[in-house]
């Protein structure tokens, strides 16, 4: 019949409009992802301060029982969370958890072995590398493209770590400076691991494996113990507030952000370090630390400016 219009169906595909995915969920997502992953820097910070509180415990009897409290936490938490037995979800991770589990361990037990051999800047040094790392594994492992201002931040949050510890610098020690190249490789494979499997298995109880390997790996170097009760209660502290709580949100946050923003981000526990061990040990801050911070802190913010303006823009459909 003449003049009949056509069911949408029958339309030609050239005359339909496209409608664009709202952009704003996944924005929000991102930000609250970039604020969770401020939060876990901020606890990872709390633990130079804490140690210098420390009365006789010291070395790896510090990394044993930080590493039991984080375990313990981690059980309680997975308890409350499963509402049931904790060891079902460490089971129903398979090989993925036992790897990042692994990975944990890794960074759990080698910086602090690695501080008994060289100096904190050599350490600090070291770990400024982990987000070059992280985005060169992202990029073959996943594909994740490396923008300019990715390389850009990466430079800056480098050279301001080198210019916060380039005082204490030393060629000494270069056998604990390999052990800490440990940390950041270990934490790169690490976040490339929990970026490619959130999908298909929750990773968290993974943090649980490592504390209970670290646990293993530390116990026959810490015997007899030495820590008062003292000691005790600042190691608890340090092994569910710096340990596994915040590495428990870092898997969940890993979710929304790349490998690289979730290296720099991380950069701030050096920044935060200090100002925590002046505020509440009396540790003077020397000039070199500020403009070092400052410098790291403009990276991160430039970083995720450029990021936020690129997302913001929404080319025109026709």
């Amino acid at each position: 019949m003449r003049g009949r219009i056509a069911p949408v169906d029958e339309q030609p595909a050239t005359s339909r409009i496209p409608v664009a995915e709202d952009p704003r969920p996944a924005r929000r997502a991102h930000r609250n992802a970039i604020a969770l992953l401020a939060f876990c820097a901020l606890c990872w910070s709390i633990a130079g301060v804490a140690t210098r509180h420390l009365e006789h415990a010291a070395s790896f009897e510090v990394t044993f029982w930080r590493s039991l409290f984080c375990a313990l936490g981690v059980i309680a938490a997975l308890a409350i969370v499963e509402r049931g037995p904790a060891w079902r979800p460490v089971v129903a991770m398979g090989w993925p958890g036992l790897m990042s589990g692994a990975m944990w361990a890794v960074m759990f037990t080698c910086f602090m072995v690695a501080l008994t051999m060289t100096s904190t800047a050599n350490t600090l040094l070291v770990m400024s590398v982990a987000p070059l790392l992280a985005a060169l594994l992202a990029r073959l492992v996943l594909g994740t493209p490396i923008l300019p201002r990715t390389w850009i931040a990466i430079a800056a949050a480098g050279v301001g770590i080198w210019w916060m510890v380039r005082g204490g610098v030393s060629a000494q020690g270069l056998g604990g400076m390999a052990i800490a190249a440990a940390v950041p490789v270990a934490s790169a494979a690490n976040t490339v691991m929990l970026k490619k499997m959130h999908t298909r298995v929750d990773l968290a109880p993974a943090v649980l494996i490592g504390a209970l390997l670290s646990c293993a790996v530390t116990l026959p170097l810490s015997w007899p113990p030495t820590g008062t009760a003292r000691d005790l209660a600042i190691l608890a502290l340090l092994g569910v507030v710096q340990l596994a709580i915040p590495c428990m949100l870092m898997v969940r946050a890993v979710r929304h952000l790349a490998p690289h923003e979730v290296a720099l981000i991380a950069l701030l526990e050096v920044v935060l370090g200090p100002i925590w061990s002046w505020l509440g040990a009396g540790e003077p801050i020397s000039r070199a630390t500020v403009q070092g911070g400052l410098i790291v802190v403009a990276a991160l913010v430039g970083n995720e400016l450029l990021g936020r303006s690129q997302r913001g823009f929404v080319p025109p459909t026709r």
